[in-house]
């Protein structure tokens, strides 16, 4: 049984629809990660499973059990905020026992339920603390705990990382993936943080104006984007993308021709194209190499700006008419991916190559028709 199904739900504010008929099914003990741009209703959605948003239409079930029109205590769910959402007033334990002794629970149960949350998130020493002399992980850690004394059927978060640094981030997020082993329950995470996504989810969901793209693991998506949205979404660098014409075509065979006249030839696409049809070509940043005199695939630019992270460079190369513009470009410019340190001269001029079975093509209409590529099993 599926510990949370999603039917066909839809949420509208007056003529505004938030979410679109969307179906998802989530097994006992994913770790399921909603990411989408602002907007695109996954925080929506994690609501309405939670019962903080009714739904204009359509059922969700959890565990079996139709909780469409319940009330979210009635749900056997636990919300964790981005805010923590925690009693200044109250100790550390009070606040993590909060929701048991809201519900009529012995004292006992309580703080051994207590007990065991603050030893799973290593919370023993700070029992007695108040929020205010404790570290935003620690809240959050906290705030999680509140979730754990209940133990919920399914453990809702909203974002909760986005008020730590960079370091406290890292760090939670791999505390909670320990935790999602240890408890091995089922978690539904929403973010905007796609780094969050790929490295804790089970599966991904992304969402975009209230509809779902695609599902699947987070490699899976990486590799094989159903469509330009969720290509150009995923991946950091972004993918590069050129827009082209279809010039030849036979079978499962195409020749792309694009502005400032790059040629590009694929093979094995998952349909046939038409001569004339408007495509686009996209390539990762890691595919891409530099100055590499012996490809067939080619073209020159300029070096705009390099980046250097300590275990690799960032390169943005401007490369005239051939890149897109816009938003489909993000930076206006090529982004290569260099898996070391090497020096670049801004101004200078490169050669940028790549290898056709390393390139996506998506019809006009946005859908990947280029052939899979090979997915790393874990």
């Amino acid at each position: 049984m599926a510990s949370v199904e999603i039917q066909n739900v839809q949420k509208h504010y007056g003529s505004f629809h938030a979410l679109n008929d969307i179906n998802l099914s989530v097994e006992e003990g994913e770790f399921v990660v909603m990411v989408g741009p602002s907007g695109c209703g996954k925080s929506t959605l994690l609501k309405t499973i939670a019962g903080l948003e009714t739904v204009t239409s359509g059922q969700l079930l959890i565990k079996g059990r139709d909780v469409t029109r319940l009330e979210p205590g009635d749900r056997g769910i636990a919300m964790v905020f981005q805010s923590y959402a925690l009693y200044p007033h109250m100790t550390v334990a009070e606040n993590m026992g909060f929701g048991l002794r809201m519900a009529g629970r012995p004292k006992t149960q309580i703080d051994a339920a207590v007990a065991r949350a603050a030893k799973i998130l290593r919370l023993e020493e700070q029992l007695d603390k108040k929020p205010k002399q404790m570290s935003g992980g620690q809240r959050q850690r906290v705030a999680i705990g509140r979730a754990i004394t209940r133990s919920p059927d399914v453990f809702l978060f909203d974002e909760p990382l986005s008020n730590l640094d960079a370091a406290l981030r890292t760090q939670m997020r791999v505390e909670l993936s320990t935790l999602h082993a240890e408890l091995g329950s089922t978690m539904i995470y929403v973010t905007h943080d796609q780094v969050e996504a790929m490295t804790m989810a089970s599966r991904i969901v992304v969402l975009n104006r209230g509809r779902i793209e695609q599902v699947g693991t987070p490699l899976d998506l990486y590799s094989n984007p159903a469509n330009l949205f969720v290509a150009g979404f995923l991946g950091a660098p972004r993918m590069n993308f050129v827009t082209g014409k279809v010039v030849e075509a036979q079978g499962r065979s195409a020749r792309i021709v694009c502005a400032g006249g790059l040629g590009v030839a694929l093979d094995d696409l998952v349909q046939p194209a038409a001569i004339g049809e408007a495509v686009t070509i996209g390539i990762r940043p890691e595919k891409l190499r530099i100055n590499d005199a012996g490809s067939a695939i080619a073209f020159g630019g300029q070096v705009r700006l390099t980046e250097y992270l300590g275990r690799e460079t960032i390169l943005y190369v401007d490369a005239g008419d051939l890149v897109t513009t816009g938003s489909d470009s993000g930076t206006g410019a090529f982004t290569a991916q260099i898996g070391e340190i090497r020096p670049f001269q801004t101004a200078a001029p490169v050669s940028i190559a790549f290898d056709a079975r390393d390139a996506y093509l998506f019809a006009a209409d946005g859908r990947t028709i280029s052939s899979p590529k090979p997915v790393a099993r874990l």
